[in-house]
């Protein structure tokens, strides 16, 4: 059982670790996205950089590896091993040993993680994250809203297991938006598309 652990630990941490933002604006702008707006490699700011091709392949991409991350283990192993993957998918995109763990925020990863453990769910938390960020203009509390509605749906739903994970997770999500949160208590947040 260790050597399961073991492989799904590395598979999923790795994966989840891939810094799509990095390589895309590498790509099409031959820029480091750490050096650009927040200095984050997530969606948000690489649409910083204007090019919104390679801001939309960034969240397409940082959430198909949460749900491939996860759909990969759930075909192969018992659910302890699904919630580790998912555990270690959300923490690979947001301390990746290739950037000395500083990685994106992790929305779009939780997004596809939670998708992948329960599709209803998933969506939910999409639909979520869309009605705020239309409502408010703020990245940042849609995906903090987004990410709490997560465990209190996998209640509603009867998914108790799910609870727990998507509880963790979202306190991952919650400790890597702190200075947004910061920000949106000050009233000083950024609104989608505006710079920091």
């Amino acid at each position: 059982m260790n050597y399961e652990i073991i492989l799904v630990f590395i598979y999923s941490y790795f994966l989840g670790s891939i810094p799509f933002g990095l390589i895309l604006t590498k790509i099409f702008l031959d820029q480091d996205i750490r050096n650009i707006g927040s200095g984050n490699i997530g969606t948000t700011n690489v649409l910083r950089t204007g090019n919104k091709f390679a801001a939309f392949l960034t969240l397409l991409l940082d959430f198909l590896k949460g749900v491939c991350t996860v759909l990969i283990i759930k075909h192969f192993f018992a659910q302890d091993a699904v919630q580790l993957s998912a555990f270690c998918a959300l923490v690979g995109h947001c301390f990746p040993i290739w950037l000395r763990f500083r990685g994106g925020k992790g929305v779009a990863t939780f997004l596809g993680v939670a998708i992948a453990l329960s599709f209803i769910l998933g969506v939910i938390c999409c639909l979520v994250w869309l009605l705020v960020a239309l409502i408010r203009r703020m990245s940042s509390l849609a995906s903090l809203v987004s990410s709490l509605s997560a465990p209190i749906a996998a209640i509603f739903l009867g998914q108790p297991n799910s609870f727990v994970l998507l509880s963790i997770l979202t306190v991952i999500v919650f400790f890597r938006h702190q200075q947004n949160i910061s920000r949106i208590i000050k009233g000083v947040e950024p609104k989608i598309g505006t710079t920091e």
